[in-house]
């Protein structure tokens, strides 16, 4: 019978797939995909695994008493003679089954007809995956029903039983524990800490009164403008009392920065690639960042409108990372100072107010970024200003898990693909963009994976944020790891844009909040501005965009009330993008009246239907694009024309690749006379439509350069149709930020004072 057992185990394991192995040796049962219905109900078996069947999850809470084992259960030791190296093969093999991919790319310069077949071709490839391209909002629903239901929604930080994103390392929870670690003499890492003008001991000691609190809904908001050389026109503002300004020294001396050991040799070796000439010898920052870490180091929020993936993304990406470990570094070493301290003396029953030096939680910093590249290259920075070109290297735990999940393979990304500039520079490597992953710093070593509530550092999405907060009325949600978030750095904002803005605004509601567990933390060492739930007056927020829009600066204003001060950079633009216009172009800037921003959407649309629309009603103005920025103005104007019976067509970012060329193919050749056209689709795909003769832009766009690369698309198909061409543009005073971006600042004064039409002629360049 043994025989017989064993032998029909093992053909029962050779008709298992090396995936269904893997799953049936990580949980114990088979995948629920794959069970065997009978017509008995089957009481559910549990088996309790022993450790070494289970290498990557951590340890169940809840333990459960064995029950008689099936014949899946009996398997299990069949396959824990696996050697190491089959199971590695295995976890590459699902990797790869598992990797979605990334954006299917076409050539925007060949025919139409190449252009569909190869979409088709492409559609067919990836029918079965998910495209990071869509935004968040059409990812939320899906991926959080998903969450709940493959990874049990547990709180943050604990590892999720079949999910690679939410595993946790449980390995090295007392190697990284503040509580139980002390500051090493040989590290010198409390040198900096004596100084008494150090801005993050000056920061966190400073002692709000409760009359400045009271005073902060009521008080006006005092401002001064300054001037600085690079940064240009700068606006300080502040609700409290004590507004301070200051301008940038010519020169920076690193010693007087007050930077946290290693970081003032490794700094200059990390930055070097920014450097040149003879200020590779003299200063470690490039001007830019100079005056931007000078903001930073003072602790006031920050708002930098100017950031560019092409320009100067990477060396903002620096300098923030520098503020962000420099402050853990200062968090960390204050706390282990004062174990050795506690440790080597007896307290007193009144000294424990000596010791606050925490918050209720012990994540510090929150970087939010759109991708898992972001995320890839904020931690290689970590470890470059803690290890530099020193031959000593910090230990990083689960490094190599780590590159596998963010990392890319760049033969993966197709060698027809051909996009703008700036297409490249943000959609490069891994764009996945639901993520969170813990950071536990201690001295000169980092733990990735670390779980949220022993974490120093959270790097996430906003949509990897909004399924861990969830929404009102859920059973399984937590956001107390946002309790104590002393730094919050969000760049690249204006993707955000692109993606949901909802799930960043969700965020900055559920900041600084008093938490709902106490999460182990000791009372006696919290500083007392943490237990008054003053937390949001000492939050540094360091805000990161490529454009000047509403939605940004009102998240600015409404949601960064640091005590320091608010520093907002308030650049305005002398050209605008419709200087590189390159076609001869007649733009109609058609200017309607609102009495208010909540009447504006009626308002545009009333005015369209009423005023624009019937003019483009003939037939000789067939071949017309109307370019939607906002999606429900998208909706309602597809609904209208469905309603009118117009010949139409439409195109968004939801759009199957099927529909999406049957469309273009439709407008090119005259059968539909509209094509409704999303902004969100334009950024995440940039086609090239062909058959444009006629352009109206509902509202001016986000991106100032989509306005010219959408005029220029009318050449793709040029046919001796010039003088035909026209442009209409419809505004209103609450787009004076876009329409100076455009037309420039100057030309856009002139404009809104105006209440008539502009009529505009760009002649372009031959």
């Amino acid at each position: 019978m043994g025989k017989r057992g064993s032998r029909s185990q093992s053909q029962l394991l050779s008709t298992l797939t090396k995936k269904q192995k893997k799953h049936l040796r990580d949980f114990g049962e088979e995948h629920p995909f794959y069970d065997r219905v009978s017509r008995k109900e089957a009481k559910p078996q549990i088996c309790q695994l022993s450790e070494s069947s289970d290498t990557l999850d951590s340890e169940s809470e809840a333990e459960s008493e064995p029950e008689q084992l099936s014949g899946y259960h009996k398997l299990l030791t069949t396959l824990k003679d696996v050697s190491e190296e089959e199971e590695e093969d295995e976890e590459e093999e699902d990797e790869i089954i598992d990797e979605e991919p990334e954006m299917s790319g076409e050539d925007g310069d060949v025919s139409v007809e190449e252009e569909m077949a190869a979409e088709s071709a492409e559609m067919q490839e990836s029918s079965n995956s998910k495209n990071f391209h869509l935004p968040s909002e059409y990812q939320y629903m899906a991926l959080y029903t998903d969450s709940q239901e493959k990874d049990g929604e547990g709180p943050p930080g604990k590892s999720q039983e079949g999910s690679p994103e939410e595993f946790t390392d449980a390995k090295h929870e007392s190697l990284f524990s503040l509580e139980t670690n002390f500051l090493k003499e040989e590290s010198g890492g409390n040198c900096s800490l004596k100084v008494l003008q150090d801005p993050f001991l000056q920061h966190v000691n400073r002692e709000l009164r409760e009359k400045e609190v009271q005073a902060v809904a009521t008080n006006p908001k005092t401002t001064h403008q300054l001037k600085w050389p690079t940064l240009g026109q700068l606006v300080f503002s502040s609700k409290f009392q004590k507004l301070e300004t200051f301008k940038p020294p010519k020169d920076i001396d690193v010693k007087s920065l007050h930077l946290q050991k290693p970081l003032e040799s490794t700094w200059t070796k990390t930055n070097i690639q920014f450097l040149s000439g003879p200020k590779k010898s003299s200063s470690p920052f490039t001007p830019l960042q100079k005056e931007l870490f000078l903001i930073m180091n003072s602790y006031q929020d920050l708002f930098y409108s100017e950031r560019t993936a092409l320009k100067n993304g990477e060396e903002i990406r620096h300098v923030y990372c520098l503020h962000a470990i420099n402050h853990v570094l200062k968090a960390n070493a204050r706390v282990l100072g004062n174990n050795s301290r506690r440790r080597s003396q007896k307290l007193g029953v009144g000294d424990d107010d000596d010791f606050r030096d925490q918050g209720l939680t012990r994540p510090k910093v929150l970087v939010v970024v759109p991708f898992r590249e972001a995320a890839l290259r904020v931690v290689q920075l970590f470890i470059s200003l803690l290890e530099g070109d020193s031959k000593k290297k910090i230990i990083v735990s689960n490094k190599k898990r780590f590159k596998g999940e963010y990392g890319s393979d760049p033969e993966e990304r197709p060698p027809n693909l051909k996009r703008p500039e700036d297409y490249e520079a943000v959609f490069v490597g891994n764009i996945d963009d639901h993520f969170r992953i813990g950071v536990a710093i201690l001295q000169r070593s980092i733990r990735l994976y670390a779980p949220f509530y022993s974490s120093d550092i959270l790097i996430a999405s906003p949509l990897g944020l909004r399924t861990i907060i969830g929404a009102e009325g859920e059973k399984k949600r937590d956001f107390d790891f946002l309790s104590s978030i002393e730094l919050l750095i969000i760049d690249q904002a204006d993707i955000y844009l692109m993606q949901n803005w909802e799930h960043v605004l969700h965020l900055m509601n559920h900041m600084n909040l008093l938490p709902l567990d106490s999460h182990g933390v000791d009372f006696s060492r919290v500083r007392m501005w943490s237990l008054n739930n003053w937390s949001k007056y000492y939050r540094q927020t360091l805000l990161f965009g490529a454009v000047q829009d509403a939605q940004i600066n009102s998240l600015f204003n409404k949601h960064c009330i640091n005590l320091q001060g608010q520093v907002a950079v308030r650049n305005v633009p002398m050209t605008g993008s419709i200087s590189h216009v390159l076609v001869q172009l007649p733009h109609v800037f058609q200017r309607m009246e609102a009495e208010n921003l909540a009447s504006a959407i009626d308002v545009r649309f009333s005015f369209f239907v009423n005023k624009i629309l019937p003019q483009y009603r003939d037939a000789v103005m067939s071949h017309t694009l109307i370019y939607v920025p906002s999606y429900f103005d998208f909706v309602r104007l597809r609904n209208y024309f469905k309603k009118e019976e117009l010949n139409f067509t439409h195109i968004c970012e939801y759009a199957k690749k099927s529909g999406i060329s049957r469309a273009r193919q439709f407008f090119l050749q005259g059968e539909k006379q509209f094509l409704l056209l999303t902004e969100r689709f334009h950024f995440y795909k940039r086609y090239t439509i062909k058959g444009i003769r006629n352009l109206i832009f509902y509202e001016l766009p986000t991106y100032p350069h989509f306005y010219s690369e959408i005029c220029n698309m009318l050449k793709a198909t040029n046919r001796g149709e010039e003088a035909t061409w026209t442009c209409t543009v419809l505004y209103s005073k609450y787009d004076a930020q876009r329409l100076a971006a455009v037309v420039g600042v100057e030309r856009a004064a002139q404009m809104l004072q105006s209440k008539k039409s502009i009529h505009l002629f760009i002649t372009g360049e031959k």
